[in-house]
């Protein structure tokens, strides 16, 4: 029986590109999302084998993504692919339990060998991104702390992407009260005091690509 498998890419021609690759290995591409919110809805209702995100992805990056689809499902495997290598980055998906990890220019030969470790419970990193987690244990490099609780990190992504409070509060259902109460206790947290610093901060960590 074919593995479920679950596409999350805001680019429409590298979701046509992956779909095709995996149907020739075998796999039954179920659904396809172009944001992070659709691929955590899909998720739920689709209930995938395996869910491949691309990292960067508007409204909802695929790393906070995939911590949203394991807080429901926590058994599924999620996979990431990225063009980022930093150890920032590497470090907060295994911590958030991410059993994939993947670099695109390496996807044609690592994606379908990585759903299937994932799949049988096995941990898979690109060759690059497995000597940068070598790397750091070696240095003794101390992993970043998440500061920000999921719905803080949301908020960040869509204020940094130009979003309104009154945008931001349609898009996730809450009140523009909500909204600014969040937006405050983010800046309170990583120590800005207006929006230019909130999108400096997203990009440094990672949460949106300049």
């Amino acid at each position: 029986m074919s593995l479920r498998i679950l596409l999350a890419d805001d680019h429409c021609i590298v979701r046509q590109g992956l779909r095709a690759l995996l149907e020739r290995a075998g796999f039954d591409v179920v659904g396809e999302a172009a944001d992070g919110l659709e691929a955590v809805r899909l998720a739920e209702s689709l209930t995938p084998d395996a869910a491949v995100l691309d990292l960067i992805m508007p409204t909802l990056n695929g790393l906070d993504a995939g911590r949203q689809i394991l807080v429901r499902q926590p058994t599924m495997p999620i996979l990431l692919l990225t063009m980022h290598t930093e150890e920032a980055h590497v470090a907060a998906a295994l911590r958030a339990g991410i059993r994939g990890y993947l670099l695109k220019t390496q996807a044609a030969d690592d994606l379908a060998r990585a759903i299937r470790d994932a799949v049988r419970g096995h941990l898979f990193l690109s060759a690059a991104v497995a000597r940068v987690v070598v790397d750091g244990y070696v240095a003794g490099t101390p992993p970043a702390q998440e500061v920000l609780a999921p719905r803080e990190r949301q908020v960040l992504q869509l204020v940094a992407e130009g979003h309104t409070s009154k945008a931001i509060a349609a898009k996730l259902g809450l009140s523009v009260k909500t909204v600014e109460s969040y937006r405050a206790r983010v800046m309170e947290k990583v120590g800005v005091h207006e929006t230019a610093g909130l999108v400096r901060y997203a990009i440094r960590n990672g949460v949106i690509v300049p």
